[in-house]
């Protein structure tokens, strides 16, 4: 089976690693330490649409990467988060909090989208592939 990720993710972030059942992407905004996790499986919609199996592994991914964000940029808080009110595609946001981030104590969608600059993006994907994939 073939993974097509949707296209307002693809248009919003950069792939950073790749997972046994998630891709993982980095938001581009610059706010926010932000990754998405998603499950490389087409036509999911809520988290219920995986097996078993699945969502046992999902939940561990979810785990890896809170944890080593939240060590790695010491974060107050980490927000983990599946809406899909805009993009359909299963997706779980995981966005490292502070409280004197910008949108503190709101959800980070409340504030600006601040894009990081082309380089910044390129040092910023490559700096959390090394965290998220070194054990």
């Amino acid at each position: 089976m073939t993974f097509t990720l949707d296209k307002q993710l693809e248009r919003d972030t950069v792939t950073i690693a790749e997972f046994s059942l998630c891709r993982v992407l980095l938001m581009n905004n610059r706010n926010h330490p932000w990754v998405i996790l998603v499950p490389k499986k087409d036509g999911l919609v809520e988290i219920a649409d995986l097996n078993s199996q699945q969502r046992n592994q999902l939940m561990e991914e979810i785990s890896i990467v809170s944890e080593k964000m939240k060590k790695h940029f010491k974060a107050d808080k980490m927000n983990v988060a599946a809406l899909g009110n805009m993009v359909r595609q299963l997706h779980i946001h995981i966005i490292a909090r502070y409280e004197d981030d910008p949108a503190w104590p709101k959800p980070v969608w409340a504030g600006m989208i601040q894009p990081y600059p082309q380089h910044e993006l390129m040092e910023q994907a490559e700096e959390l592939r090394k965290v998220l994939t070194n054990n």
